[in-house]
């Protein structure tokens, strides 16, 4: 067997928020046995088993124990070869396979957990136990096959904690996570004001709680470890449903073991459970929410090029549009390719516009577009001119809307390239498009950062009536939207394009401004809920704005106030 290389060194790392994590030196990783059973999880398989082999931990320390079980899908080919190709890298993988029948007797659907799938999986979870027991590893990694690591120091920061269990928080696209705050007197999930805060990372850390699931790091060396177990039948006096996450938690709480579960860093990612009536179409959908979570986080999805064949993409459309347009500056290449991944995860075929540098922007590129600013204008929050950026991001709008008059196209969808698509983004955008199929509109937003909420009024199910926003994250725009946006003149008395649309559809309060587009008839509708949302907002770590990271400009014909 082989022996891992000498770690001589301690290594700082930084957590998400910023502060300096300390991973003390190891002259020789711990053993860690990571159990995984694989149940028709083809869709997940590519991106579980390449963020598996992207973990920054010595594979000559790892034995994996990896079971497939009922499979109908090709879960069992994706890995035989993958094992196969890979086998050499680790201390030892252990593989065995169950093909005996695709459901048990008692199950109604695929995705039924009925009682003899409960006590299937706990003889599954309790032979993972004891394998890592007698193989004598410092540590089990129990980890479900649709979980997604995105943090390759996983391993080691948990070891460095030293706890007897631990789990990375996962995040889903909604509000489940692999952890549990309050469990109620029948042993179930209990909500608790206590949740909320650490999944929301709003409390950072670790927090001992009384249930983890899906990723549990397991300390085989601490002694009371011997009593955990996930069997029921091995609990004293256990009074609880036969279910192997239950039975594990009980067995922790009943011997003083305690759990936590850590959100210091961004770790990974699981989908939403099934429903009991739910197809394996739907699998497909959850894992692409949880993608699409991964990138809205300027993060990119683990994939390796040996299973990549697995992963099919949608045929790339327009979304019933003539065109859809993606504004980026040529400097952010990394959001480019944030969302070009997007692009091929939802099907979308998207044309890029190159954003005009308003950095770049010269006196003579000014007077080409033969720019004036508007009179008095002043930012509503920072009370000063606009910016340089202000401008070449205006510009880049304006160019696209005269790309539509050219091409004569009757919808657009535009969109900037700092953003978070929702889940089930097509769906609900079609939904949306089918409802507003007979209203008169010319412009809808599809995000934007609403202001006066509460006030606005109900179009139809999936729209409203907006009222003074700010943002361009992402519109449909008619081609009779972008001629009454031409036809105002708006470089003539330029100011934000943000500020401009809502003057256009005649709800900025700004009356002082908008007197000078006296034409505002631009009909506008928003979707409800919001089908885009920023990747970052102010403040937060990674948040770049090239607005405001920009000079600012004064007009030239008239005199400076401020020397």
């Amino acid at each position: 067997m082989l022996i891992c290389i000498v770690c001589v060194f301690s290594i700082l790392f930084s957590t998400c928020y910023g502060e300096i994590e300390y991973i003390k030196p190891i002259e020789k990783w711990p053993t860690v046995g990571i159990s995984v059973l694989v149940r028709n999880k083809a869709y997940s398989l590519p991106y579980f088993l390449s963020s598996l082999l992207q973990l920054d931990y010595p594979k000559d320390r790892i034995f994996l124990w990896i079971y497939s079980d009922y499979n109908t899908d090709n879960s069992e080919d994706i890995l035989k070869e993958w094992t196969a190709r890979h086998e050499s890298e680790y201390r030892h993988i252990f593989f065995k396979s169950n093909t005996t029948d695709s459901m048990h007797i008692d199950q109604e659907t695929p995705t039924h957990w009925s009682q003899q799938r409960y006590k299937h999986v706990i003889a599954l979870r309790e032979k993972a136990l004891r394998f890592a027991r007698d193989m004598w590893t410092d540590y089990l990694f129990m980890l479900d096959a649709d979980v997604i690591l995105t943090e390759p120091l996983t391993l080691k920061y948990l070891i460095n904690k030293e706890y007897p269990i631990a789990a990375p928080m996962l995040i889903s696209d909604g509000v489940y996570s692999n952890f549990w705050c309050g469990m109620d007197e029948y042993y179930y999930y209990k909500r608790t004001e206590d949740y909320q805060p650490i999944l929301r990372y709003k409390k950072v850390g670790c927090f001992d709680v009384p249930m983890v699931h899906s990723a549990v790091l397991i300390n085989l060396n601490y002694k009371k470890s011997d009593l955990l177990t996930y069997q029921p039948k091995n609990i004293r006096n256990y009074n609880g449903p036969e279910d192997d996450i239950i039975a594990f938690a009980i067995s922790a709480t009943k011997n003083g073991i305690p759990m936590y579960i850590c959100n210091d860093h961004v770790y990974g990612f699981v989908p939403v459970p099934l429903e009991k009536d739910s197809n394996h179409l739907e699998d497909f959908e959850e894992m692409l929410n949880v993608k699409m979570e991964i990138l809205g986080r300027a993060l990119h999805v683990p994939l390796e090029k040996d299973v990549e064949k697995y992963v099919k993409y949608p045929k790339p459309g327009k979304l019933k549009c003539d065109d859809i347009f993606m504004i980026n500056l040529e400097r952010r290449k990394e959001r480019r390719l944030l969302m070009e991944a997007s692009f091929k995860e939802l099907g979308l075929n998207v044309t890029l516009f190159k954003a005009i540098d308003g950095k770049k922007m010269s006196d003579e590129d000014m007077l080409h577009y033969n720019i004036k600013l508007l009179p008095n204008y002043e930012d509503p929050y920072h009370k000063r001119p606009m910016k340089a950026g202000e401008i070449g991001c205006f510009l880049s709008h304006y160019e696209i809307w005269k790309k539509i008059m050219e091409n004569n196209y009757e919808t657009t969808l535009i969109l900037e390239d700092d953003i978070h698509f929702v889940p089930f983004f097509r769906q609900k955008f079609l939904r949306m498009l089918d409802e507003i199929k007979d209203i008169e509109w010319d412009l809808v937003y599809i995000g934007r950062k609403i202001l006066l909420d509460s006030e606005e009024s109900q179009v139809t199910q999936h729209t409203t009536r907006p009222m003074y926003s700010y943002w361009t994250l992402g519109y449909l725009l008619r081609l009779s939207g972008a001629r009454k946006l031409l036809e105002a003149d708006p470089l003539a008395k330029l100011l934000p394009v943000d500020e401009y649309l809502p003057i256009m559809f005649d709800e900025h309060p700004a009356h002082e401004w908008a007197k000078h587009f006296p034409v505002r008839n631009l009909k506008a509708l928003s979707a409800a809920p919001l089908l885009v949302h920023p990747t970052h907002y102010t403040g937060e770590k990674g948040y770049i704005s090239d607005t405001e990271d920009s000079v600012v400009v004064y007009d030239k014909e008239k005199p400076r106030t401020d020397l």
